[in-house]
């Protein structure tokens, strides 16, 4: 489909979600009934025998080490059962999560009895047979508690699953648990009362580091060898963050990709559905599982064809080998980029110059930039307090030290959204016609998130070195409607030519269970408010 026809669809879906807001509400007080996300489960059209990777020796010797796509590719040949695979998660699990507090719930028999259906071929077969995922909890997962780290859901538990989750476990993944986040998708994984839960990978006895956003149990449990991979929403940079932030490749798709049924919502018009993975590939399969067309949620309906992302993730090399972009690619480097971690993203600009195939273009913000992604960011807020209303009225104890955040909602009023509203689509209009313009750039390099969470934009964030601490450093490239494939093409002839992206913290220490019985930071309701998604 020609990149016009992709603007005009995603300029016409745009307008309806943001007319249409109320009226897609998902919370379990407001969800009507359907049939159970499962209807929705299909065959995600990936052949096993299609995915091209190579296994590493490390993949080889430990099987919580491996890829998704390795553990796919070993099980395939032969080499690794599904039985064994969930039983090195489970080990870890038990030995290193009470430090990493990744998982808010651990569904360790059933888990482990599903890997053994797949053994026996009783499983439903798919792409992901086998493979344990850790699901952020605030995707539905049935009969199993989704409380969204938040008083207003701790005795709910889902009678049916997530589109999402139903689609991935239709092709043959396994709900290993439900990842810790922020309360209510709004800040960092704290427990309700601003308790530090769970921590980076990285710096497992440094609570204070900080793990990215909301999805950092999902993150945590797949840089910790937690999860093979997991899924987590994105509303203020809560998947390309905690990628950044843990060494991991995170793919937020455009607006209506993947559908939010069964997800409880932040924002309508800005939450997004997407997985936190090990490398580009993972990414693709995960997201080409995931995404499609919904009947339970109309943002899905009437978009442009999912393109085959596994193709987009696998690198292009020339007859002798070296790695070259698929399509010619116009990459933009705003004026801003280079202003922190220079060094870093100056070697990681020099290694994509190097590239064939991609151009580097310098962009320059309009004037109103600041304007448009800042002040008027604050629109956002009212949106996450309407499905809450009957809460905020009865009980707002029950929201914790989010609570601060969720009243600044209420003082937003209407003439205020509908100025957001017209302040987005004049940021989109500058997006779309300048710097994605015929003389603009395919892609954009980002120095933070939220002008694309705002528009509904893709974004992919990857890893590119490390802090002087030994801390992750990625960065967030945004790309034009539907260009997810795009985006993962650039991600991939990067983690051709680097390895980054292999790179694995070393476990907590033997004396972790005693640390982690010791105080953790607590963040306060002003800290909450000031970093809410």
């Amino acid at each position: 489909m020609s990149r016009a026809l992709n603007r005009r669809v995603f300029l016409a879906s745009s307008a309806a979600v943001a007319g249409g807001a109320v009226a897609l509400g998902t919370t379990p007080a407001l969800a009507a009934s359907s049939p159970a996300a499962a209807s929705a489960s299909r065959a995600s059209g990936i052949d096993p025998r299609d995915i091209p990777v190579d296994v590493r020796p490390a993949a080889l010797s430990d099987p919580s080490e491996a890829t998704l796509a390795e553990a796919v590719v070993l099980m395939r040949r032969g080499k690794l059962t599904a039985t064994d695979l969930m039983q090195a998660y489970l080990e870890r699990i038990e030995r290193y999560d009470a430090t990493y507090q990744a998982y808010a719930e651990v569904t360790g028999d059933a888990a482990l009895a599903a890997a053994r259906r797949a053994d026996r071929g009783e499983g439903p077969g798919g792409v992901l047979s086998g493979i344990p995922l850790c699901i952020k909890d605030n995707y539905f997962t049935n009969g199993v508690p989704t409380r969204c780290n938040s008083y207003v859901f701790e005795d709910f538990v889902p009678d049916e699953d997530a589109t999402a989750v139903a689609r991935l476990t239709g092709a043959g993944g396994i709900v290993l648990g439900k990842g810790q986040m922020g309360p209510l998708a709004t800040t960092r994984a704290t427990k309700p009362n601003g308790t530090v839960t769970t921590v980076n990978a990285w710096t497992p006895d440094d609570p204070a580091v900080d793990p990215g956003g909301s999805s950092t149990g999902p993150a945590c449990a797949v840089a910790a060898r937690l999860a093979s991979s997991s899924i987590g929403t994105q509303t203020g940079g809560s998947i390309v963050l905690p990628s950044n932030q843990q060494n991991l490749t995170g793919l937020k798709p455009t607006m209506g990709r993947v559908s939010l049924h069964g997800v409880i919502p932040l924002s309508f018009t800005r939450d997004h559905a997407g997985p936190l993975a090990r490398d580009a590939m993972d990414a693709a399969i995960m997201l080409q599982v995931m995404a499609g067309p919904d009947a339970a949620d109309p943002r899905t309906l009437g978009l442009p064809d999912v393109p085959d992302l596994v193709r987009a993730a696998t690198p292009v090399t020339s007859r002798g080998g070296a790695v070259h972009m698929r399509r010619a690619t116009r990459i933009g480097v705003p004026a801003d980029f280079l202003s922190a971690r220079k060094e870093l993203r100056g070697a990681f600009l020099d290694a994509l110059d190097a590239i064939p195939g991609v151009t580097l273009v310098d962009v320059t913000y309009p004037a109103d930039w600041a304007l448009l992604t800042g002040t008027f960011n604050a629109a956002r807020l009212a949106e996450r307090t309407e499905p809450f209303r009957h809460w905020l009225r009865t009980d707002p104890t029950k929201f914790g030290v989010s609570l601060l955040s969720w009243l600044q909602g209420l003082m937003l009023s209407g003439d205020e959204w509908i100025t957001a509203q017209r302040a987005k689509n004049h940021l989109l209009r500058e997006v779309l016609d300048g710097i994605f313009g015929d003389d603009g750039c395919d892609v954009l390099l980002q120095t933070g998130p939220v002008p694309f969470d705002i528009l509904g934009l893709p974004e992919i964030g990857f890893p590119i070195g490390f802090d002087g601490d030994g801390v992750p450093v990625g960065v967030i490239l945004g790309g034009q409607p539907y260009e997810e494939d795009r985006l993962l093409e650039i991600a991939a002839a990067y983690q051709a030519i680097t390895d980054w992206h292999t790179r694995r913290p070393s476990d907590p220490a033997s004396t972790a269970r005693l640390k982690a019985a010791a105080d953790r930071p607590r963040i306060s309701a002003e800290e909450a408010a000031a970093g809410s998604a």
